[in-house]
């Protein structure tokens, strides 16, 4: 005779289905063996056994080899922070929720896993939205844990924290799922996880009710495998005949995309003696000492050497990119003929015409083309290499010249920075004036070294990215180059630095304003607003959260200073002071010559009119 379910086990007998489709995946039968008691060790081949449904989730996120889970634990998940250590989980506190969600992001760039963090729901979340948005717009693979309230039918009103978690996360994630029982937990998290890295990747999440975590459930789950990525057969053959085509040049351009493809793509730019640009994310792509790559962008806003290499080109290779807004400087790209190939379809051909496009993943599309050498192969053209190498040495002389000398040069640091650090070192870039200048004079030797928050531009990300990074990359020095503005908006995460004992080597850029936006307002309005900020101690800053203090003010003592940093034991805040007259920034000017070029005739002569006055009488009311 069949015993008869209650409702509670009828409902989990449906989750545990829902959660199994959900997951794509067969479950295996459970065995006694196979059981394991409350708060003993999870399998890595799964989660197995009877547990509470933070038991569970802690399992499941043990499986995913996850290097680290960011947070800050809260009255509705510390049934789950305590399973974290139950489970030997690895975790960290963080100083800021906001911080939660950019050391994801920066764990899953700087190791390919992607990374996790855990957060109560209402301002727990909220304050990671922009992390979040950040990991979206720049495709990086990340699982947020996020738990609610009771949300059952008799449960009351006015809880804690009761915002509406399903409509705060929608905009900023790849996905989102609720678990609806304690049984989907394991699965639900294994499906979040292996969706956050299909396709484009993107960060996905996971909604929890608390009362979750304290209900026991007997579960027999298992990881499913990776999701297939699509090929289309008949797209990609019109590309290899459209590549056989050897009175055509052609240049590669190459973006985040191709991350884990790295030698791949250098062998096709060798087979097609290709010269290739990258896009901001993508730097490292290629090692930036290849004789083929030219550095980022391919248009004015990228290096000469870049700009100039592409003007012999006739037809752009454009792999694992998506031609984005800051990487183009609002599409200011030449007009060439393009082939595109990028793993999302919705990227295809949207911002740049294009003759043919492939979605696929970037690998598979390389080591596909490399297969077809014979078909597409272009014999050695050492004039090309030798030319690449003399607009190479023009662009280093440039970054190395000390063009302004009143204070730090921003770009003459950079450079020296690239020349003091190892090649295998990582590097986090803020959103300052100083960004572009990096993007061409921080040379990249390989993939996951070089970060930047490039699409979103969150102003603060580097600060947490870097304590992140060398959370989870004890072995490499993790360098932040930020601005004094991005400084006060996450600064007090280096006391998590401090506390963890993680020998960051932060380096601030002060002017004393947000000179990005001066540099902005200043042609249009002819006068400023709302730009300076606060003057910092940044000395007494660095002793009252325990990190050590370092000064470079003249560019003498740039090279000094920033070993001097470097040989500082733990964290270390370097205070720079630059100034940013008197060198140009080829990113903005090809933006504002776009921007003005695409204005209406009338906004022009509104804008002309509003320069003129100004310029005539000036009001001296900058601020």
């Amino acid at each position: 005779m069949t015993p008869k379910l209650n409702r509670r086990q009828a409902m989990g007998t449906a989750a545990v289905a829902a959660g199994a489709v959900a997951a794509a995946t067969q479950t295996p039968e459970a065995s006694a063996a196979g059981r394991v008691e409350l708060g003993r060790q999870a399998h890595r081949d799964g989660v197995r056994g009877r547990m509470t449904g933070a038991q569970a989730a802690a399992a499941a996120i043990r499986c995913q080899g996850v290097p680290c889970v960011f947070g800050i634990p809260g009255a509705q998940n510390n049934e789950l922070w305590d399973a974290f250590k139950a489970y030997e989980v690895p975790y960290m506190l963080v100083a800021h929720e906001a911080s939660a969600s950019v050391m994801a992001d920066a764990a899953a760039r700087a190791t390919g896993v992607p990374g996790a963090f855990s957060v109560v729901p209402g301002p727990g979340l909220t304050n990671c939205l922009t992390g979040l948005g950040e990991a979206l717009y720049d495709g990086i693979p990340l699982v947020a844990i996020i738990t609610d309230i009771d949300r059952s039918a008799d449960a009351p009103i006015g809880q804690v924290h009761g915002l509406a978690n399903e409509a705060l996360l929608r905009p900023v994630v790849k996905a989102h799922f609720v678990v609806r029982h304690q049984a989907e937990i394991p699965g639900t998290i294994f499906h979040a996880f292996r969706l956050s890295q299909a396709g484009e990747p993107g960060p996905v999440g996971v909604v929890i009710p608390y009362p979750f975590f304290s209900e026991v459930w007997d579960y027999d789950q298992a990881p499913p495998p990776p999701m297939p990525s699509p090929f289309d057969e008949a797209a990609y053959r019109r590309i290899v005949g459209h590549l056989q085509d050897r009175k055509k040049r052609i240049g590669i351009y190459a973006g985040l995309g191709c991350v884990d493809a790295g030698p791949s793509l250098t062998a096709v730019a060798e087979m097609l003696q290709a010269p290739v640009a990258t896009s901001v994310s993508g730097k490292g792509v290629i090692a930036d000492a290849h004789p083929l790559a030219v550095g980022w962008g391919y248009g004015k806003q990228g290096t000469r050497a870049a700009e100039k290499a592409f003007k012999d080109v006739d037809l752009v290779l454009a792999v694992g990119v998506r031609y984005s807004e800051v990487s183009t400087a609002n599409y200011a790209l030449p007009k060439i003929d393009v082939v595109h190939v990028d793993v999302n379809p919705q990227n295809l051909g949207k911002n740049m015409a294009t003759s043919h496009c492939l979605a696929s993943d970037s690998r598979v599309f390389l080591d596909r083309l490399l297969g077809d050498a014979a078909a597409v192969r272009r014999p050695p053209d050492p004039a090309l290499w030798g030319k690449i190498d003399r607009l190479r040495k023009v662009d280093r002389c440039v970054a190395r010249t000390q063009q302004i000398t009143q204070c730090v040069d921003p770009m003459f640091f950079l450079s020296q920075m690239r020349c003091v650090l190892g090649p295998e070192e990582l590097v986090f870039v803020d959103v300052t004036a100083s960004t572009h200048w990096a993007s061409e004079a921080v040379e990249v030797q390989g993939t996951r070294r070089y970060f930047t928050p490039a699409d979103n531009q969150s102003m603060g990300w580097a600060i947490p990215a870097s304590i992140g990074a060398q959370r989870v990359r004890p072995d490499r020095r993790v360098v932040c180059v930020t601005g004094d503005g991005c400084f006060l908006m996450s600064a007090m995460e280096m006391s998590t630095a401090a506390r963890m004992g993680l020998p960051v080597k932060f380096f601030v850029f002060d002017d004393g304003a947000y000179h990005y936006m001066q540099m902005l307002q200043e042609p249009l309005y002819r006068r400023t607003t709302a730009t300076e900020i606060a003057r910092i101690d940044y000395a007494a800053f660095a002793a009252a959260v325990g990190v050590g203090y370092n000064q470079i003010a003249t560019n003498a003592d740039v090279v000094p200073g920033i070993q001097r940093a470097f040989g500082l034991a733990g964290p270390t805040l370097t205070h720079v002071l630059v100034s940013y007259d008197g060198r140009e920034i080829r990113w903005l000017n090809a933006l504002r010559a776009k921007y003005i070029g695409d204005m209406p005739n009338r906004e022009k002569v509104r804008l002309a009119a509003r320069v003129g006055v100004r310029a005539v009488t000036p009001r001296d009311d900058n601020d």
